[in-house]
């Protein structure tokens, strides 16, 4: 059982509801996203999806389709709450398979996340159904209660969902902008109803914003057939038309002149949101379902991971007799990346001889997250892990270089870089690499509490400096990233770090680490790294 059959019969129940059935005729606007729209796209969602999901999702999404029939060809049945709480059931699964997609994923592939927010939305679509169909006192009037549960499936689910299957076939720096706009909307557009008509008409000027930057996308896309390319952009151009109408309407609650009536909005409105939209949007996918991106990520993780308190304790029975001078043998095994001719030579030595170093840094976060940093200053102080000062004094890190077992790590060469501040433990770090293609990464486990995070990095050379970094700096496709095992799955984290390393004078070093939240920065560090050769001198990092 596929949900593409699901929604073939669907199609059936749906022509009898529109022939026998007992209630209001614009009801029909949410009894088609219901049997017929969901389940199309489920279909197009599912179609890659492995395990029993994609086997046994479709007979719930029976179940489900059955409550939604009979509650459409009986009037004001004792039962109605229950058949409308079993629809609600299946959107709380729904809304399970976005979190599960997006577990297995993390904040990676921009246009899988929109899927993944259109499933999650799903469940109060169904929330606001059931409220609908029990009479629920919600503050509004039914037909209110009835709209909102009708903007969940349309705006919160269809949009996103169609959105995300665009981002499969579409590559520009304006996609990542006009999703974002799609992924808010449609909880502002509801608090807006809520709370305030002024809030309200933003959300509408915010959707005309993205849904014109989503029309002007699908015009510069490269389809895989003229059939879905110009069926996509119908949908999008109804949209664009319809929203105008929204404005209208949205404009006359907050000026209390009311220039179209809500019988208007729901016969104008919802009739091109089920045809065009819907209707024709969901054709032109079905055409030839866009397959996704995401690839599963297969370069080896540490199998470490910490207790409640990591420190350096966490080494306890997991070295080895080998000793390390160095975080890696031979800069020479990043040969493809980097020339070893032209690099620093201090540079190299550093990192293949780490022991003959010392190192000296200061802290900086920035202040939009220095309050977060002070509560995250008292976990780690707790759990001697990324521990690191909240002052930006000048600071040597000691520590040393510890060899560990790979068969208990799980990757090959492994070493454990411990570094300490006044002998409180600050990283624990355990550093090996992995090649992929004709890239090698440095592959660097920080265990934590029954997790562990994991730092891939890539190395790219500019001129005789170094810089590693978990951006993915020459392709899409690299290995690069900060990384958290959950169980034995990776969750991609919004979070990005660089180093910038450069030669100051033969001996010594000078490094900037920066790191980025959601692509805004909060940490920066400036070390100074000198060898233990250099004569003492008064040390201030630049």
């Amino acid at each position: 059982m596929t949900f593409f059959k699901v929604a073939c019969m669907n199609s059936v129940l749906f022509i009898l509801i529109t022939l026998y059935g007992k209630d209001s005729w614009y009801l029909l606007i949410l009894s088609a996203a219901q049997l017929i729209f969901v389940p199309y796209m489920l279909h197009i969602i599912l179609k890659e999806q492995r395990g029993w999901i994609p086997t046994f999702y479709p007979y719930f999404g029976i179940v489900a389709s059955i409550a939604i029939f009979v509650l459409q060809i009986t009037q004001d049945s004792p039962i109605d709450t229950i058949l409308a709480t079993i629809y609600f059931m299946f959107t709380i699964m729904l809304a399970i398979l976005g979190v599960n997609r997006f577990l297995h994923r993390g904040f990676v592939h921009v246009e899988e996340f929109l899927i993944d927010i259109g499933l999650i939305y799903m469940v109060i679509g169904g929330a606001w159904f059931v409220a609908h169909e029990a009479q629920i006192d919600t503050g509004f009037s039914p037909i209110i209660t009835w709209l909102t549960a009708n903007h969940f499936h349309y705006s919160a689910f269809l949009l996103p969902v169609s959105v995300g299957l665009l981002g499969r076939v579409h590559q520009s720096k304006w996609y990542p902008l006009v999703a974002t706009v799609i992924i808010i909307s449609p909880m502002v557009v509801a608090l807006g109803i809520t709370f305030s008509v002024i809030l309200e008409f933003v959300s509408v000027i915010l959707y005309i914003i993205g849904i014109y930057g989503l029309i002007g996308l699908s015009f510069q896309t490269s389809f895989q057939n003229t059939f879905q390319k110009w069926f996509v952009r119908i949908s999008y151009s109804a949209l664009g038309i319809s929203i105008l109408f929204s404005l209208i309407y949205a404009l006359g609650n907050l000026s209390e002149r009311f220039f179209i009536s809500i019988d208007f909005m729901i016969l104008f409105h919802g009739l091109i949101n089920i045809i065009l939209f819907a209707g024709i949007g969901t054709i032109g996918w079905l055409v030839a379902p866009p397959l996704s991106k995401q690839r599963e990520i297969v370069f080896p993780i540490s199998k470490i991971r910490g207790s409640v308190v990591v420190d350096e304790a966490i080494l306890n029975g997991k070295t080895d007799e080998q000793s390390y001078n160095g975080l890696i043998d031979s800069m020479k095994q990043f040969a493809y990346d980097i020339d070893t001719e032209t690099l620093s030579n201090t540079i190299i030595d550093f990192y293949e001889n780490t022991k003959s170093y010392r190192l000296f840094a200061e802290v900086y976060w920035h202040h939009w997250f220095l309050p977060l940093a002070i509560i995250y200053r008292q976990i780690s102080r707790f759990i001697k892990q990324l521990n690191l000062p909240l002052s930006s004094r000048c600071n040597e890190m000691t520590g040393d270089i510890h060899g560990i077992a790979d068969h208990i790590d799980g990757r090959s060469n492994t070493r454990a870089w411990v570094r300490k501040i006044s002998q409180e433990t600050v990283f624990v770090a355990l550093y090996s690499h992995h090649q992929s293609g004709e890239r090698t990464y440095m592959n660097i486990a920080l265990p934590l509490p029954r997790t562990s995070m994991i730092g891939i990095l890539e190395l790219n050379q500019q001129g005789e400096h170094l810089q590693l970094t978990s951006k993915k700096v020459r392709t899409t496709k690299a290995d690069s990233g900060i990384y958290l095992v959950i169980r034995n799955r990776l969750f991609r984290l919004p979070i990005e770090e660089t180093f910038d390393v450069e030669e100051v004078e033969e001996g010594l070093l000078k490094a900037r680490h920066r790191m980025w939240l959601f692509s805004i920065p909060f940490l920066h560090i400036n070390y100074r790294i000198e060898h233990k050769h250099l004569p003492q001198l008064e040390r201030k990092v630049e």
